[in-house]
């Protein structure tokens, strides 16, 4: 399924020949001008009609496109290419209608797993930030089968790639959130909590931190679900984005049992204590180290402060640095590029404001000054007059 390389050379040597700018203009034979234009067009493409022809394709039952020698990885490019077409959001929204969405649907059943997570990460370029294809797809019924490889799909990536599918399709849509939660959504992001997969892990975190934000009243729901004990666990992972993205949710657990006033003793000691063990864990880092770990320490800190009144250890050993609490750097460069008279006036104010008691020198005056002060011999000999006195009357 792959094209042919474009004869850039060839058409750059065409152009060069006819148009080097030191030739006078000239008409084109018809032939030159035909060959140009076939020349053009084969390099041309029009996504709306290889989209229908990806889609033709994707309406031929999988028995008939092995029959005709069409392999799982031809699919798997063609699936590569669609999705190239569907980033853009219009393109993204014409492809229902040009009939295009009802045949992905179909090869996220597919029997070969790499084709069933390609299918899913063409849905999700679809739907992503893109309300009206939001819309449709849901209207497709794409969460069921996309709930059904996230929870039972025998292939870790395609269990990754349809989660990713179903964050995208229910972001800033109040319509899918309600229904993940009717399909039990919140029991399969547990489940895929306990995945040994790294990478499941992370995006089932993030979705959980994103789904609590938007909804605080879900942390009694996950909290009766076991979450909490689950997500303190992943906060001690070896995996740095696992360790941070469990630390966002536990953050917004917090905050939404503070405003309900929920409190669980046993799991809030358990918290403190994994708590004062990664912050004691950072204090022991190179300042390189703790500088790469500046997310996890201040979210540590955050959360240290929303479940405790007191002080964290990072924040009393001085090794939190946060926003607010770092003084401006030095300014070493102003003073070189300033004005003059700014600069002038800027040390004649440090001086007075130093030695308040010294004379100040008087100002610069434009015009004309006062008149010069008489001069005296030294023997005092002056007349009246000269010393400013009149002659008696």
């Amino acid at each position: 399924m792959a094209k042919d390389t474009p004869n850039w050379e060839g058409l750059l040597k065409w152009s060069l020949a006819h148009a080097d700018g030191t030739a006078p203009q000239r008409h084109l034979s018809e032939e030159d001008r035909r060959w140009f234009m076939e020349a053009m067009q084969s390099q041309t493409v029009d996504v709306i009609k290889r989209m229908k022809e990806i889609t033709l394709v994707m309406q031929t039952p999988e028995q008939v496109l092995e029959a005709q020698g069409v392999t799982p990885a031809e699919i798997e490019d063609m699936l590569d290419e669609l999705q190239e077409h569907v980033e853009s959001i219009d393109m993204a929204n014409d492809l229902h209608s040009i009939g295009g969405l009802v045949p992905l649907l179909g090869y996220l059943k597919n029997s070969h797993a790499n084709i069933r997570a390609k299918a899913a990460d063409v849905v999700t370029t679809i739907v992503q930030n893109n309300p009206r294809s939001q819309q449709l797809v849901m209207e497709a019924n794409f969460l069921e089968p996309l709930m059904n490889n996230f929870t039972s799909d025998t292939d870790v990536a395609a269990r990754t790639k349809a989660l990713g599918a179903i964050s995208s399709l229910i972001r800033h849509n109040k319509p899918g959130i309600a229904a993940f939660r009717l399909a039990n959504g919140y029991g399969a992001l547990r489940d895929a909590l306990s995945s040994e997969d790294i990478r499941f892990q992370r995006k089932a975190l993030h979705l959980i931190q994103y789904l609590l934000h938007e909804n605080q009243a879900d942390c009694n729901t996950v909290t009766e679900l076991g979450f909490p004990r689950i997500i303190t666990h992943l906060a001690s992972s070896e995996d740095s984005g696992v360790r941070e993205a469990a630390l966002q949710g536990l953050l917004e657990l917090a905050h939404g049992r503070a405003d309900k006033g929920m409190s669980n003793i046993d799991d809030d000691e358990k918290l403190k204590k994994l708590l004062e063990e990664r912050m004691k864990g950072i204090s022991l880092l190179s300042a390189e180290d703790v500088s790469a770990a500046k997310e996890e320490w201040q979210l540590l800190d955050s959360l240290w402060s929303t479940c405790s009144d007191e002080a964290s250890s990072l924040r009393e050993s001085g090794l939190l640095s946060i926003p607010g609490d770092v003084a401006p750097p030095p300014d070493v460069a102003s003073k070189h590029f300033e004005p003059l008279l700014r600069a002038w006036a800027a040390d004649r104010h440090t001086v007075s404001s130093t030695t308040s008691s010294e004379k100040k020198e008087a100002p610069l005056l434009l015009g004309l000054g006062p008149p010069s002060t008489p001069h005296y011999p030294a023997n005092g000999a002056a007349s009246e007059n000269e010393r400013g006195g009149g002659s008696s009357s």
